[in-house]
């Protein structure tokens, strides 16, 4: 089979003109980039439309180091239903250079069913990373240059919660000390960076309703505490019209297309183990203003990016999902169920079997906020018929639907029969979302609830640094935000060697953090980074242009 970037290229892509006109967007709603991708200058929406139209979320099971192909299954489904001559848009993230050129390469799907321009979406793209990284930082240096001349003095900032973002995977930058050789060079300080995914500017642009929903949160962004002991956020700083005006451009969705024309908006980029992991409500808006159907993701497994789109995002924009799609991998599935890496693309009926209790608790928790479910295997070439049938007479006798995912190699063709079972399920009107947790619990009980219900451990160890920021916020009176956990994604605990399906576990919470302007509290659990490395075999090790095209993105 060719490449990614062989089938990307070999492909004819629309113009983004026709691509909006066919989806029902004005002319006037469309900021061209170039020929083949544009924003959507969109200022209002209908709420008859949103309601109307049925949001699917594809979300997946405990992944490998090497995904699991929610993308992909996400792009073929759209393709899928479009085959169905069905009205439909995706709504899906950002990437982030870092993962790009570290371990996982691109994430604009594959094969064929990827989303194009394959090699700008997945670098520069319209520049959105590259803005929220800038207003970042802008702030971060307004508010040192705040602190230089205010030392000392009661409104000056005493302690510094905001640090510095950059997109890209570089561990060197997670701890270190700024200002050195005198004190011309500001006020010495230990500090750190965060990947642009998992700063709080990402995840308020991704949770605002509009410019002046935006302002608003970067109004309320807490940045430290006066020597008063005071909260000092971007507002008393006087800055909020300056990084709003940087973010002015990027908070309009992104238009582009699939390789057989589906339109997808494509908007923000936080991860799912250390943000909140979903795109941003705006562009889920537009899609479910101009598509029957909407299919969008939500990062890693269905305890975190899955969890925090219902907990978080729905209920802060009043979405509710029609379904979701749980995507899983035969590989995937026998490393759960105790098989060794380098055998997991042999066949192994014992180990399969073994690994769908990992699937039966992600369908669990999915089905604890009365979600309907469509198991979907993502299909490799060395799947057999006798592990399909397993899977499928598996789902049967937990009365769940099962599809095959093909769109890898057949495109739309391929996902007509998960396309054809997200047409059927969604017949039938869905229950209300029933959330983890109340917004009126305490702290400490949101995570508790998180961790019994969706994790299926015993409970939750505060560290010291955990219980003093519970005590900041009580003052603060924030404990009606809801909670984003920080965990890594590779377990139902917080240490990836344990999958924890016994539920003999409790999860440590190190540290909250204060993302006020996003809306929501941190808990950072376990050993959880968030700024990551580089393998040590970089993907940037086979990125080239050849004959001026970008090779190896893929």
């Amino acid at each position: 089979m060719k490449s990614d970037y062989e089938i990307a290229q070999e492909n004819k892509i629309q113009p983004i003109t026709s691509i909006a006109s066919e989806m029902g967007l004005p002319a006037e709603m469309l900021v061209p980039y170039g020929h083949h991708k544009a924003k959507i200058n969109i200022n209002q929406f209908d709420t008859n439309k949103i309601a109307a139209s049925k949001l699917i979320l594809v979300t997946a099971i405990t992944p490998t180091k090497a995904g699991i192909g929610k993308t992909t299954t996400s792009i073929g489904l759209a393709d899928g239903l479009k085959k169905m001559n069905k009205n439909v848009v995706l709504a899906l993230r950002e990437p982030s250079l870092g993962p790009c050129f570290g371990m996982k390469g691109g994430a604009a799907g594959g094969g064929y069913s990827q989303i194009v321009p394959m090699e700008d979406i997945n670098l520069h793209f319209t520049g959105d990373f590259h803005a929220i990284t800038a207003a970042n930082n802008t702030l971060a240096s307004l508010m040192d240059n705040f602190r230089f001349y205010n030392r000392g003095k009661p409104e000056g900032i005493k302690t510094v919660l905001m640090k510095r973002c950059l997109d890209v995977n570089d561990r060197v930058l997670r701890k270190i000390v700024t200002a050195l050789d005198g004190p011309n060079n500001g006020i010495p300080s230990e500090t750190g960076f965060v990947i642009t995914p998992a700063s709080e500017i990402m995840a308020l642009l991704c949770l605002a309703e509009n410019l002046n929903d935006l302002r608003k949160r970067i109004d309320d962004m807490l940045l430290g505490f006066t020597f008063a002991g005071e909260p000092f956020t971007t507002k008393e700083l006087g800055v909020t019209g300056a990084i709003t005006a940087l973010l002015k451009d990027a908070i309009l969705p992104n238009l582009v297309q699939t390789l057989e024309g589906c339109p997808a908006i494509v908007h923000g980029g936080p991860f799912a183990n250390i943000a909140h992991g979903c795109n941003s409500i705006v562009a889920t808006k537009t899609a479910m203003q101009f598509g029957e159907y909407v299919i969008t993701e939500a990062g890693f497994a269905s305890d975190l990016g899955a969890e925090k789109f219902f907990n978080i995002k729905c209920r802060k924009a009043g979405l509710q999902p029609a379904m979701s799609v749980l995507v899983a991998t035969s590989q995937a599935l026998k490393l759960s169920g105790g098989i060794k890496e380098d055998k997991m693309m042999l066949p192994d009926s014992v180990a399969l079997h073994q690994g769908l209790k990992n699937m039966e608790k992600h369908i669990a928790i999915l089905k604890s906020f009365k979600q309907k479910v469509l198991v979907v295997l993502n299909r490799y070439h060395f799947d057999t018929d006798e592990e399909i049938d397993l899977m499928r007479e598996w789902c049967m006798s937990k009365e769940v639907s099962f599809a095959v995912n093909d769109a890898f190699c057949k495109g739309g063709e391929g996902g007509l029969e998960m396309a054809q079972a997200v047409v059927e399920i969604c017949k039938e009107p869905s229950p209300s979302l029933h959330f983890t947790y109340d917004l009126s619990d305490d702290v400490e009980t949101k995570i508790r609830k998180i961790v019994k219900t969706i994790y299926g451990g015993k409970d939750v160890v505060l560290y010291k640094k955990a219980q003093v920021m519970i005590k900041k916020i009580k003052q603060l009176g924030l404990e009606h935000l809801p909670v984003c956990m920080a965990k890594t994604q590779y377990s139902f605990t917080d240490d990836p060697l344990n999958n924890g399906l016994d539920g003999n576990f409790k999860i440590d919470v190190d540290d909250i953090a204060i993302n006020r302007g996003a809306g929501f509290l941190v808990a950072v659990c376990g050993e959880m980074m968030r700024m990551p490395g580089l393998p040590k075999i970089p993907q940037a090790n086979f990125i080239d242009v050849v004959d001026g095209k970008i090779v190896g993105v893929s």
